[in-house]
Order: C-alpha cells, then structure tokens, then sequence
C-alpha cells in the first residue's frame, strides 16, 4: 500500500502502443521463423547470459519507458541514494542512528576499517515499481548489486534482433551502456582513494562457485578492452604480505568486491587477506563496508520513523513518505503509523493482510513473508521468530503497489505464452546518480532470478514523429 491504508486494489496493470507494435512484430516474426525462440536462447548462452543452467531472459518483449519515466525516477532515485550516503556518515558518529540498523558486531568493525573515504556505495540499485502515477522502492541493495554486465549485454542481444530494426521504424530507442559508467565510478573511487596508477590493476572477488561468476567474466572482457587490466579471483586465493594484496600473482590497486559481507561475516579466516589488507589501506575496496549501513533493509525504518525527521528537510521527507513505504524494526515496542500510536505487535498481527516481514539482511526474498499470502497462525510464528531475533532484526512493511504487465514468455516446450507479469525496475546508481535498470519478470510477488524470475532490458522509447 502507499498510504497509511492498504488500497482495494494493490496493483497497476499498463500496457502501452510501443509494446503493442513490439508484440505484433513479433507474432509475424513467430510464423516467419520458427526456430526464433531457439536461435534466441543459443545467442543468451554464447553471452554467457546463463544463471546456474537457465537463461536470464526468456522473455521475448524489452521493457519500454517513456522519457517523462525516466525523468522522473531519475529525480527520485537519486534522492534515494543521497539518503543513503547521509545515513552511512552520520551513522559512524551517531550511535543512536547506528544502534536503529541493527548491524552485527562483526560489521560494525568491518564498516570502520580503513580509509572511510569518498561513496560508501560506489555501485547500487534500488529494487521498485514504476507505475504511472509514482514509483514505489522496496528494497536498496547498497552493497554489491548483480547484474550490471548482464543487462548490457542482454540489451545488446535485443538490439541485434531483426525485430528491433523493424520496431525502431516507428520509435526512437534509448538503450543504456553500464559497463563503461561503472568503470568511470570504480575508477574515480580509486582516485578519491588516493591512488595514484594511470592503470590501476583491479580485481574482481568473489567465491568461484558463485552463479553470477559468468557476469564478473563479461565485465572482466569489457573492463580490458577499456584499458584496465582485470583479475577474477576467489577470496580464498588472495594474499596479503603485510603491505600488498595479490590475486593470481598481480598486485591489486583496486577491488570490485561482490563477495558478500555476510559470508565475509561467516568465513573470516577466507576472507582475511582481503580484510587485512583493507585494514592497512593498501587497497582500495569498492564498495566499501560502509555500504552496509544503507544496505540493511532497517534503512527503510530509519527513512520513515519521525524520530529520524531533522535528518531531512519537509520536502525530503515529503518524497519519502511518497514513495517509502512504511518501515519498522519488529520489536515489542511502541511506534506510531503515520502518526497514529500503536502497539506494534498487535498492529503487524491485525494488519496481516496489508504488510510484509522479512530480515533485514538477506538476499534472494529469502525469508520474506507476504501477509495476504499467510494464514494466521504461520504470520504469528513468524512474528515471534522476529522479536526473538538477536543478531540482526526483522522489518515489518507495509504492502506496496505493484506493477503488472503482459509479457511473451518461452515455455518449456519452446512455444511462446502471453503472461500476465509482475515488473520489478530497478535504477542503477553509479556514485549515486541513475545509470541504468535492471528490470525483472515473476509470475510470483518475488522477482529476482534465484526465486525463479527472470530478466529483460530496458529501453526509452518515444513515437517518432
């Protein structure tokens, strides 16, 4: 919901004449080829355009936004992430407002350690839903967001189909180049570093086991033909000698880390080189474990409890309740909700049909509990698993609109099926300003690839005149 009542009908179903023409087009092209599908998925895997064994994208429609779209979540977004940047620094000499995200011990040494320079987050992205009239966050992935090589290089898959040359007849397309930007913002984080290498050498890091190691290995090709020289390497490989971090036997300048701070957290002896070495500055990490701080989805509650309104001006805290749902930390206390007092476990039990509870720090929906979608005695196991929680915390919030749309989709059996499909948008901010999207499909309330989802690129379009 958007306001302080769940609305009758949470969800905005659009559709639009650039996707109408896209769909016709691609009827005709169905009876003209039909090994279509087939020489699609074949151009996906030679991408490397796979997640595990399944495809990112087998959907047969991009995602169209018109400029006055784009505008406006550009606008909004970026306001997002300077929220982000604000809460990350006054966190680390506010004790109060650190203590609310709820960090554990262990994060909280690892978001002090070196130099606290520059973006906490030099790459995230903010999950929402883009619906005509609003654009409403779920979730900010301040720190280490997946996708950015995929999506370009799926974009570039859409741009090469004979049916994107017949629709661009009729439309201007806008298409979104990442690779080159996140270069730009991890390059400029290394200067505000204070390094000094024309060509610094980057790593990227992550256990070898990952699905997404197919995504480091694109950015590491494009990354190179940039000029920067790149190494891929696990945790487990790297060595510090006290003063210099090496991956595959190259001293490192410059990290790219996308190993998670939770299995940092979870496999310090692994990830020690990589710590040890952030510790003594003899690298520069991006992002940085400040990222943390914003990353938690306690973020939201900070953003939207009042006792946080001198962090933000009236207008700020006017987007803020526009397109921030309503957030708490699940304790037994007393809050208000929007500005009515309320017992808050009583609340979240009578109000089951209208919220959402999940960790504040996972990944993948994991954990995430859709009220409307659970009976009550499941919603009040959950509740009290919330409060009990002791390392971490649980938020409750409120239900959000979401947006719909019809999507052909490739079956099993190779045959294409119109669906009715949830969209989730999610901007890419590169040093806090609007990149791109990363835009996911479900036929479920999650949409993200390790749930089942699946991905399509995004375009602004407009008519041609």
């Amino acid at each position: 919901m958007s306001t302080g009542a769940a609305p009758t009908n949470p969800v905005s179903t659009v559709s639009s004449p650039a996707a109408e023409l896209w769909h016709t087009l691609l009827k005709q092209e169905l009876l003209r080829s039909p090994k279509f599908t087939e020489e699609f998925y074949d151009q996906l895997r030679s991408a490397k355009l796979t997640f595990g064994n399944r495809v990112h994208c087998p959907f047969l429609r991009p995602f169209f936004l018109s400029p006055d779209d784009e505008q406006r979540v550009r606008v909004v977004a970026e306001k997002m992430a300077e929220f982000g940047e604000r809460v990350a620094n006054r966190a680390l000499d506010e004790p109060s407002l650190l203590n609310q995200l709820h960090l554990r011990d262990e994060e909280l040494r690892l978001v002090r350690l070196g130099k606290l320079h520059g973006f906490a987050s030099t790459a995230s992205r903010l999950d929402s839903f883009l619906l005509p009239d609003a654009l409403k966050f779920a979730e900010y992935n301040g720190e280490s967001p997946a996708g950015s090589g995929y999506t370009e290089t799926l974009t570039e898959v859409f741009r090469g189909l004979p049916l994107m040359a017949k629709f661009a007849k009729d439309y201007d397309v806008h298409s979104y180049p990442l690779s080159a930007k996140l270069l730009d913002a991890l390059i400029m984080a290394y200067l505000d570093w204070g390094g000094t290498s024309k060509k610094p050498q980057m790593l990227i890091t992550d256990w070898r086991e990952v699905p997404t190691w197919s995504e480091f290995e694109i950015l590491k090709a494009r990354f190179e033909k940039m000029g920067v020289p790149i190494e891929l390497a696990d945790p487990r490989d790297l060595q510090f000698d006290g003063k210099v971090l090496f991956a595959n036997g190259k001293k490192i300048d410059l990290i790219y880390r996308r190993v998670l701070m939770n299995d940092i957290v979870a496999r310090p002896a692994e990830c020690k080189p990589l710590t040890d070495a952030v510790a003594a500055n003899s690298v520069c990490m991006a992002n940085h474990f400040r990222c943390k701080i914003p990353h938690v989805k306690a973020f939201f509650a900070v953003l939207t409890d009042e006792r946080n309104d001198a962090l933000f001006s009236f207008a700020e805290r006017e987007l803020i309740r526009a397109h921030v749902p309503w957030t708490r930390v699940v304790a037994d206390v007393r809050t208000s909700h929007y500005g009515t007092p309320v017992e808050l476990p009583d609340f979240i039990r009578r109000e089951r049909h209208s919220l959402v509870l999940k960790p504040s720090d996972e990944y993948g929906g994991s954990g995430v509990t859709l009220g409307w979608e659970t009976s009550e005695a499941e919603w009040d196991a959950v509740i009290q698993r919330a409060i009990a929680t002791v390392q971490g915390c649980w938020i409750v919030q409120e239900r959000i609109p979401i947006r719909r749309e019809v999507f052909p989709w490739v079956q099993t059996d190779g045959k294409v099926d119109y669906r009715d499909m949830l969209v989730d948008f999610a901007p890419y901010l590169f040093r806090g300003k609007v990149c791109g999207f990363l835009t996911r499909l479900s036929a479920t309330g999650l949409a993200n690839v390790t749930s089942g989802g699946g991905q399509i690129p995004a375009f602004r379009v407009h008519p041609r005149n």
